[in-house]
C-alpha cells in the first residue's frame, strides 16, 4: 500500500512539473533549463548513493550513462515541444503512448515480440491521438510531431532501462541518468546557444519547484514506489500523470479542453490499461 502511494505522489509530482517547465522554458531557452535542472537534481540524489556509484564497474558506468543519453535526447525534444505547445495536456497524452511503443521498440532491436496484449492496445492509442491531434481538420500541430517523437526516443529508454535494471541499483541508475541529461544538454548549449536571459523571482521560483520537487523528489518517490509494488500495478498508476497534467493545465494555465481531447486522451488512457491488464501473466504462470 505504501508503495502505490508513493507512485501515486510521483505522478502528482511529474504533473507539476509539466506545468512549472511550461512556465520556465517561456522565459529561459529549453536548452539552457534542461542542462541545469537535471545537473542540479543530479547532484541533490547524489549523497545517498555516491558510495554505491563508486563501487560500481566501468561497464555498469557506461551502460547507465548510455540509457541516459536517450533519455536526454527524448527530454531535449520534449522541452522544444513544451516551448512551442499551446496545449500540455495533449502533449502528456501524446508521451504517455512511450509504454505502447515500447513494445515495438524491443521488437526491432531485440527481436522481443509484443505480446497479443499490444495489438489490442494499439489501434485503441491510435484512435485517441487522432481526435487529439486532428481537432482543426486533417493537420498535426508541429509541437505533436515533436511529443510523438520524443515519445519514441523514450519508448527506447524505457526498453533499455529495463534491460540494465537488473545489474544496477535504481537509484545509482537514476543519478547517472539525469547527470547525463544534464551534460547532453549542456553540450548542445555549449555548440548552439547564447546564454540571455533575465533572471526572476518568478522564473526562480518555478525553476527551484521543477528541479527539486519535480524531478528529484519525484523519481525518489518513484524509485521507492516502483521497488515496493509489482511492475503491472506501477505502470497502472503512473498513466495517471497525463490526468493530473490536464486537470492542471485547465485550472493554472486556463487551457482549453474540447470534449473531443478529453475523448482522445480517455482512449490513451484505456489502451494503456488495457495493455497492462491483459499482458499481466497469470496467478498459476511457472
Amino acid at each position: 500500500m505504501r508503495g502505490a502511494l508513493y507512485l501515486f505522489i510521483a505522478t502528482l509530482l511529474a504533473a507539476v512539473g509539466w506545468i512549472s517547465s511550461k512556465l520556465v522554458v517561456d522565459e529561459m531557452p529549453g536548452e539552457v533549463f534542461i542542462a541545469s535542472r537535471f545537473m542540479l537534481a543530479s547532484l541533490i540524489l547524489l549523497p545517498f548513493c555516491y558510495k554505491s556509484i563508486w563501487r560500481l564497474r566501468a561497464k555498469q558506468l557506461l551502460l547507465a550513462c548510455g540509457v541516459g543519453i536517450f533519455l536526454g535526447m527524448s527530454l531535449q525534444i520534449w522541452v522544444f515541444a513544451v516551448s512551442i505547445s499551446n496545449s500540455l495536456s495533449e502533449g502528456a497524452f501524446i508521451m504517455s503512448l512511450a509504454m505502447i511503443i515500447a513494445p515495438m521498440t524491443a521488437w526491432v532491436l531485440f527481436k522481443v515480440k509484443p505480446h497479443r496484449a499490444f495489438w489490442l492496445a494499439l489501434p485503441i492509442s491510435v484512435v485517441g491521438m487522432m481526435l487529439l491531434s486532428l481537432s482543426n481538420g486533417w493537420q498535426v500541430e508541429t509541437s505533436q510531431w515533436y511529443f510523438l517523437l520524443a515519445s519514441s526516443l523514450l519508448s527506447v529508454h524505457f526498453v533499455l532501462n529495463k534491460k540494465i535494471s537488473r545489474s544496477i541499483k535504481p537509484l545509482d541508475s537514476i543519478c547517472l541518468q539525469l547527470f547525463m541529461v544534464g551534460l547532453v544538454a549542456a553540450v548542445y548549449v555549449a555548440f548552439t546557444q547564447q546564454l540571455s536571459f533575465e533572471v526572476n523571482d518568478s522564473l526562480i521560483f518555478w525553476f527551484v519547484v521543477s528541479t527539486v520537487i519535480a524531478t528529484s523528489v519525484r523519481y525518489v518517490f518513484q524509485t521507492l514506489g516502483q521497488y515496493q509494488v509489482k511492475m503491472e500495478t506501477a505502470a497502472l498508476i503512473m498513466i495517471l500523470e497525463p490526468i493530473w497534467t490536464m486537470i492542471l493545465s485547465f485550472s493554472l494555465l486556463d487551457e482549453q479542453i474540447s470534449l473531443q481531447k478529453v475523448i482522445g486522451g480517455a482512449l490513451i488512457f484505456i489502451s494503456l490499461s488495457v495493455y497492462i491488464k491483459l499482458s499481466k501473466p497469470p496467478k498459476n504462470a511457472n
